[in-house]
């Protein structure tokens, strides 16, 4: 008997077995790529010198860097666009909307398995796929290889019961699961959801749930391929994509919980964690912004619902309303059926289809605002205003919220009815798929860091930070600079710069170092910058008292030493020697001295034999350049 997990991973098992902790290797049917970390993905797959995709499909999507504010951001777009073209990929233009908002609409297919350089990939979980979020180097693999592989993660079986009330939305289901579990709850897990409670979630709101499973930790997130699926698909003139998909009576999982949805009411995440949660009745604050979209709730669906709140009424004057459909298709419905006029109406701001303010591209708020948002994080600084407080909710609380000026429950509204459409409009134009061409390099775009063989070494303590560190804080995410995601060496200026000003010059001065983390380290988005940037300035190790998932896969893929501390003691500033380090890698038990204090601090690698292969050689592309 088999659970939905283990039927779509059985039959992409290329190698190992579904056995908890134990390596895998499975074929990837799909996979997608945005501008931020695309262009690492395909200078990475240019090194690795394959001729073409060995996927099925694998889509380049341009959705993250679409200020053009100088030619680096357009200089990006024409390097992917022609890499696109030269490894027979699509490429999603500018315009047509968030990755996998449109990847949901366009590409997603129960059964099949996706990788994706974001970790918001999951979303198409809710499609009944295995969608992985992953970093750049392992999807760049997974294009020129066909393969991926991954510890097998725990199944987690998420049993909802009975039904969602009036104007509370799977939004609400996931907050409320991320206070139940917490940002680590879902690590080393794949959540499986099931139960009577899911037929009354329509496949968007599936992928809302699916899409903040990362903010939990988890590997992905699954939904079973039933009728909802099928409606879903038929909306979208893909009839043909669909196969049911259930667990089996009597499938068995590592661990269950069970979600009454009917106690559930609207929530937020609190400044500055998405497992912040706290009731919407005991946040009635006022609020200066409300934005609305992003990859977890930009649909139609999600869209208008808010238009039918707005119509009629009037954004409070002390609000900026901002809005951002998923895809240019939710664009040219919203426009079709006059919900796009009832939002303009009552004054709010359209902008383009894409990731926009959730990624800090645009639409900082002003110093020491409350900004009410549909996204699914509210880290420190990432919406680019230091000072500012973000609250995550739901479409429901944002629109109702920006009418009454102040954060509001929506169910003083009664209820609200939309028409959900029938048939999509699909719109093919922004889709490209080109003859092979040479790669077009702009000045911007500057080679990446490779890691060298490894040896042994002594290097000084650089930074101790604390627990639940973010990609955002190690790279910075902002308008400013993610214009230089293709510059590796001009990111190493802004390296751990939420935390400290002068990290690099601290590195360059010490010719690189060590990094001292706590529980969590690295946890937030994919980005590969993440290690790639340290690796710039020379860091050979992070020791911490646990990793998240896709940061420590990109600190190996890098050739950087990701070591769990389980005794000693260390502080910033202390000098450590790394002694026959490659032997006790192989180990796997591994004692390092603290110079500074003159004692021994023990750690474990936790790695498969590929894993120490590659950090070995220095990192994946090194190995692989071996190999060939």
């Amino acid at each position: 008997m088999k659970n939905v997990t283990e039927k779509v991973l059985s039959k992409h098992l290329l190698e190992g077995n579904l056995v908890t902790g134990e390596e895998i290797k499975i074929k990837v049917d799909q996979t997608l790529t945005q501008d931020s970390t695309g262009t690492m993905v395909y200078l990475q797959l240019d090194a690795m010198h394959v001729p073409m995709k060995q996927t099925e499909l694998s889509v380049a999507y341009v959705d993250h860097n679409t200020l053009q504010s100088g030619f680096e951001n357009a200089d990006d777009h024409e390097f992917i666009r022609t890499a696109a073209a030269k490894y027979g990929l699509i490429y999603s233009k500018p315009g047509n909307g968030i990755c996998h908002q449109v990847h949901l609409e366009r590409f997603s297919i129960p059964g099949k398995t996706l990788i994706g350089s974001d970790s918001h990939t999951p979303t198409s979980g809710a499609m009944g796929m295995i969608a992985i979020g992953a970093g750049g180097l392992d999807v760049a693999v997974g294009i020129g290889k066909g393969y991926y592989y991954l510890q097998m993660p725990k199944v987690k079986n998420i049993v909802l019961k009975n039904k969602l009330r009036s104007l509370v939305s799977a939004k609400d289901v996931i907050l409320f699961i991320l206070k139940t579990l917490t940002v680590k709850g879902g690590v080393g897990y794949i959540l499986e959801y099931s139960g009577e409670g899911i037929k009354c979630l329509s496949l968007t709101d599936r992928a809302t749930i699916c899409n903040m499973g990362a903010e939990l930790g988890a590997t992905t997130s699954i939904f079973p391929s039933d009728g909802i699926t099928r409606d879903y698909l038929s909306t979208q003139g893909r009839s043909e994509d669909y196969i049911a998909l259930a667990a089996d009576q009597g499938a068995t999982y590592d661990d269950s919980i069970e979600i009454d949805l009917s106690v559930i009411e609207p929530l937020l995440a609190a400044p500055h964690s998405p497992d912040n949660i706290v009731k919407v009745t005991e946040t009635m604050i006022k609020v200066d912004q409300v934005a609305i979209g992003s990859c977890t709730n930009s649909s139609i669906t999600d869209l208008l619902k808010v238009a039918k709140i707005l119509k009629g009424n009037k954004v409070a004057s002390h609000v900026s309303l901002v809005v951002s459909p998923g895809s240019a298709s939710v664009l040219k419905m919203l426009s079709d059926s006059g919900a796009l006029g009832d939002m303009i109406q009552a004054g709010a701001r359209i902008l383009e289809s894409a990731c926009g303010p959730c990624i800090g591209m645009g639409q900082a708020p002003r110093n020491n605002a409350i900004s009410l948002r549909t996204f699914n994080r509210n880290f420190k600084g990432r919406c680019g205003t230091d000072t500012a407080s973000v609250y995550l909710c739901s479409p429901e609380v944002a629109a109702y919220s920006a009418i009454k000026g102040m954060i509001s429950d929506p169910r003083e509204l009664g209820s609200i009815s939309i028409d959900k459409p029938i048939k999509a409009d699909v719109i093919e134009h922004f889709f490209l798929k080109e003859e092979p061409t040479e790669l077009v390099l702009g000045p911007n775009i500057k080679p990446f860091p490779l890691g060298v063989e490894l040896e042994d070494f002594q290097s000084k303590v650089l930074l101790k930070v604390g627990d639940n560190i973010t990609t955002d804080d190690i790279v910075p995410s902002n308008a400013k600079l993610l214009p230089y995601r293709s510059n590796v060496p001009k990111l190493s200026e802004y390296c751990f710069g939420t935390i400290m000003d002068n990290f690099k010059s601290i590195a360059d001065a010490n010719n690189g170092g060590i990094i001292y983390g706590g529980d969590n380290y690295g946890q937030g988005s994919s980005r590969e910058h993440a290690a790639l940037v340290p690796l710039y300035l020379g860091v050979r190790a992070v020791i911490a008292k646990s990793f998240a998932r896709i940061h420590k896969a990109n600190l190996i893929n890098s050739g950087i030493l990701p070591l769990i501390i389980i005794k000693g003691d260390i502080d910033q500033g202390d000098m450590l020697n790394f002694k026959n380090i490659r032997e006790q890698l192989k180990e796997g038990n591994i004692n390092i001295l603290n110079i500074t204090k003159n004692t021994i601090i023990e750690v474990q690698a936790n790695l498969s034999d590929r894993e120490l292969e590659y950090l070995l050689a220095g990192g994946l592309i090194n190995s692989l350049r071996r190999t060939l």
